[in-house]
């Protein structure tokens, strides 16, 4: 493919359930530019942070770029073949059901659509599921059991049209960014909209919040049966809406009755004051957008909790309508599209039932398919206990690194290295879950893909190459394909485009679709490959019946009923409020987990960038400041998270943003970034039973301070292959590497494991100081005039300035003096330290921002203009403000 300089590529960004829009310009020199798309709705030219560093992540720095099998590099006719016929030969000898696809959010529609359709129709199993079970699995079971189909009521529009938004288990400023700058843009405009945060933490999101509800952990379920109750004591309930569109009222009320408004402050840790202001105010704002994420989904109730609140809306008829209904907000850039395809093993593709006999028969006439599967699949955590017990002989891992994403993952791992026969398609040669593949293979990445993503509100956007794809990687969909073709069912996958699977998507969907289902864009059907590529984002629904994308009267669901039921009417669930703790005396703290601003799921893209490691640099854990004193933890200490699964080692944060008896820790690192931070190697394989979603945010542990006798850090051109440290965790910067780093013990050859650190040969010129009574060590390695690493220890938490250690790594350095600063290990004053980094778009930190404040900026809009902090994506503006407050009386002074 040959790369036109002059053109921009409209495609849309790998990471969140938002879709935002890019454009993507390669330059003559081949170096790559991206900016957001002012024309695509969903974010309007916004990107967030990760967004914003796509560039930074292209390169070709560790690529699978070949087929390898058993470790060798292999052609594709043998690596296919070798998949073909082990596949086949264990389906022959133990059935189909003993093979299995697990996929991934991060695949195309396409590439979901092929896998789906080999597995379920030209297998026979439904053992396809995908890590979207991990994030959104809740929502869709919640989704079908009232409405009966999995069906998104509403748009981003009404984020903006709303009085009332009230996120649950949402972190928007960080996870959904975009989104979240839309709110607060309309915040400011409309002071009087309210907000309210239902959050164990207070998180960022927190800064546009007008009421922050730091419910117990769990407590989802009694707060909002509890809010139902209460609308039927108020006289606050659309009993017309009730009557006509809905069943099960009654009985879904006279659940909720059983706990009081004390049962319900006692089951979530709120004031019956505080509930009963957010009571009040949910009853007095008729145009109310509940947002609900992970802190909902990823729970062994989630279900309940998605059916709770959806049972709220349907109470007031609050859905479907501008400004008003329950959001589910999704974590991949295509968990939508593989809900879209049957990319789960309890579903069939085109939103279709596997449990319904006429669906099968449906799906299997126009697949022309051998044997559908007849009944669900193995769910993602079954999988890999079948995988453990032997009953799953074969696996192909898509796009996803369950090794560190999966619960329990130690077990997950242990039960991979024994699965006779492992496939891996990934875009890195590296991971914690390739390592273990007996074949590997190369998958085009994003900016070599090409094919379409379904974002949260429904909207399909195109995926569209800019960049060739490198060595011999292939795009997932032509690899499922060509597996297809060898193991004897060549018409059906003898796709020669995306195009061409996209338009058979599109028609499975219209296929004897009356109305009766809700996912249709059939009007898409006869696409070729001229309207493919200029394919502008739309909403489905898109029937058969419409000539053009569907307007703005259908781009909602159910304001006037006719839900997906056999009555057409949305069903109730009558729920019950579970209460009780999974602490006990030797594990008796709660671990929530999740994700931090600048990075995404195990960093295999946000890795790669400098810009988004310099935020936060290390796993840790958030403890309220009663717990580090119980404990005797100290800020920047290294500790010891335990559960009964496994334990990590990760960095104290000590703040009164964490409940009590709470901790909080990020789920991104992995054996590649840390040398003990897989923080799903605690979590259990909990799950709820209705989704088979895993309890990854409710998990009992223990903490304890690791024992730490010397601390470094360290900054080096070349990554080291290994390190020898208790605790390290490497993180990318401008220029190479830096590296935290601390020992159980201090009697250490310093100098020898600077050079092998730094991988420098024993010619390399080394400057050194050494204070063994004060356990200070400092050790500069220089190629001739520049540093190759550097080392500072210390009997405490370093405190040398990790910005400034990291440029000098790009530096000249040609005097005596200038290396003897930086084993002084301080900048001149002529260079002043930014600090840690704040606002990751333009790499301002935090004593510029503090500076600023003093010099007299009072506002985020003013340190923008003084810095252009907070002016790109606006990730960081919460934080600049908490920087402002924290400051402002000193710069009054």
């Amino acid at each position: 493919m040959e790369i036109d300089a002059a053109r921009e590529v409209r495609t849309t960004c790998p990471y969140c359930g938002v879709g935002c829009g890019v454009l993507a310009k390669v330059a003559a020199d081949g170096q790559v530019s991206v900016r957001g798309d002012p024309d695509h709705p969903a974010n309007f030219g916004r990107l967030c942070s990760k967004g914003s560093a796509l560039a930074e992540t292209v390169d070709l720095d560790g690529r699978l770029l070949h087929p390898e099998i058993d470790g060798r590099r292999a052609g594709w006719d043998e690596a296919l073949d070798r998949v073909a016929t082990t596949f086949a030969r264990t389906i022959a000898e133990h059935g189909p059901d003993s093979v299995a696809f697990y996929v991934s959010g991060q695949l195309l529609t396409e590439d979901y659509y092929v896998a789906n359709k080999l597995m379920k129709g030209f297998i026979g199993s439904a053992n396809i599921d995908t890590n979207s079970r991990l994030c959104m699995a809740s929502s869709v079971a919640g989704h079908r059991r009232a409405f009966g189909s999995d069906t998104v009521p509403g748009t981003y529009e009404d984020l903006e049209l709303a009085d009332l938004i009230v996120l649950v288990g949402s972190n928007l400023a960080w996870c959904h960014p975009v989104l979240y700058q839309r709110i607060a843009a309309v915040r400011e405009k409309r002071p009087d909209m309210k907000v309210v945060l239902v959050d164990p933490r207070r998180t960022m999101t927190a800064d546009i919040a007008d009421m922050h509800l730091a419910i117990a952990p769990d407590g989802d379920v009694a707060l909002f049966t509890g809010l139902l109750a209460y609308l039927g004591q108020h006289n606050a309930l659309d009993r017309a809406y009730i009557t006509a569109h809905t069943t099960g009222f009654g009985q879904a009320l006279f659940a909720a009755s059983t706990l009081d408004l004390a049962g319900v402050a006692a089951a979530t840790d709120l004031s019956e004051d505080e509930l009963t202001r957010f009571y009040s105010l949910f009853v007095a704002t008729a145009k109310t957008v509940t947002i609900y994420s992970q802190g909902v989904n990823q729970s062994s109730s989630g279900t309940d909790k998605v059916n709770a609140i959806i049972n709220c809306h349907l109470a007031t008829g609050r859905i479907g309508k501008p400004g008003a209904g329950p959001f589910s907000v999704t974590g991949q850039p295509n968990a939508m599209g593989g809900r879209e395809v049957g990319g789960m093993a309890n579903m069939l593709a085109a939103h279709m039932e596997i449990e319904n006999p006429e669906h099968r028969d449906r799906l299997q006439r126009f697949w022309n398919a051998p044997a559908v599967a007849q009944k669900p699949g193995l769910k993602a955590v079954e999988m890999f206990q079948a995988l453990a017990d032997g009953r799953i002989k074969a696996l192909w891992i898509m796009a996803t690194n369950p090794v560190d994403s999966m619960p329990d993952a130690d077990a997950v791992e242990a039960a991979i290295k024994a699965c006779p026969f492992v496939v891996v398609s990934d875009v890195l040669a590296k991971t914690d879950t390739v390592r273990h593949a007996q074949v590997r293979l190369p998958a085009a990445a994003w900016g070599e893909k090409d094919g379409t993503v379904t974002n949260s509100e429904r909207r399909i956007s195109r995926q569209r190459s800019f960049l060739p794809a490198p060595g011999e990687a292939r795009p997932d969909w032509w690899i499922v394909a060509e597996v297809g073709k060898r193991m004897g069912f060549g018409e059906a996958f003898s796709y020669s485009s995306p195009a061409k699977i996209f338009a058979e998507h599109a028609a499975l969907s219209g296929f004897e679709n009356d109305g009766a289902r809700d996912f249709d864009i059939g009007a898409y059907s006869g696409v070729d490959e001229e309207d493919y590529h200029a394919l502008a984002p739309f909403q489905w629904p898109a029937s058969s019946s419409q000539k053009t994308a569907p307007g703005p009267s259908i781009t909602r669901f159910f304001a006037d009923g006719n839900f997906y039921t056999a009555d057409r009417k949305a069903r109730f669930v009558a729920i019950r409020a579970a209460t009780g703790s999974r602490t006990n005396p030797d594990y008796p703290l709660i671990l929530n987990t999740g994700r931090v601003r600048d990075h995404w799921h195990t960093m295999t893209r946000t890795g790669k960038s400098p810009r988004l490691s310099q935020h936060i640099a290390e796993p840790f854990v958030e403890i309220h400041p009663a717990d580090a004193q119980r404990y005797g933890i100290g800020d920047a200490d290294i500790v010891r998270i335990s559960s009964p699964r496994g334990e990590v080692l990760v960095r104290a944060m000590i703040t009164s943003r964490q409940r009590r008896g709470s901790l909080f820790a990020p789920m991104h690192w992995t054996d590649q970034f840390a040398a003990k931070g897989r923080l799903d190697a605690l979590t259990a394989s909990l799950t709820d039973p209705v989704s088979g979603q895993p309890a990854l945010k409710h998990v009992a542990v223990r903490l304890e301070k690791f024992a730490a006798k010397a601390f470094g850090f360290a900054v080096t051109r070349r990554r080291p292959e290994a390190i020898d440290a208790d605790y390290w965790a490497a993180a990318r910067c401008r220029g190479g590497w830096r590296i935290e780093l601390a020992f159980a013990e201090a009697e250490i050859d310093w100098t020898g494991f600077a050079q092998s650190l730094f991988g420098a040969p024993p010619e390399t010129e080394m400057l050194a100081y050494h204070d063994r009574d004060a356990g200070q060590h400092r050790i500069a390695a220089f190629d001739d005039k520049h540093l190759a690493g550097a080392l500072f220890v210390a009997s405490g938490p370093v405190a040398v300035s990790r910005g400034w250690a990291a440029q000098q790594l790009e530096e000249v350095h040609a005097s005596q003096r200038e290396r003897f600063r930086i084993v002084a290990g301080r900048a001149g004053a002529e260079r002043p330290d930014a600090g840690a980094i704040v606002c990751s778009c333009f790499g301002v930190g935090v004593n510029q921002i503090v500076a600023a404040v003093t010099a007299g900026c009072a506002t985020v809009d003013a340190i923008g203009g003084a810095l252009k902090a907070g002016t790109n994506c606006g990730s960081c503006r919460a934080e600049i403000r908490a920087i402002i407050q924290v400051n402002r009386f000193q710069a009054a002074e």
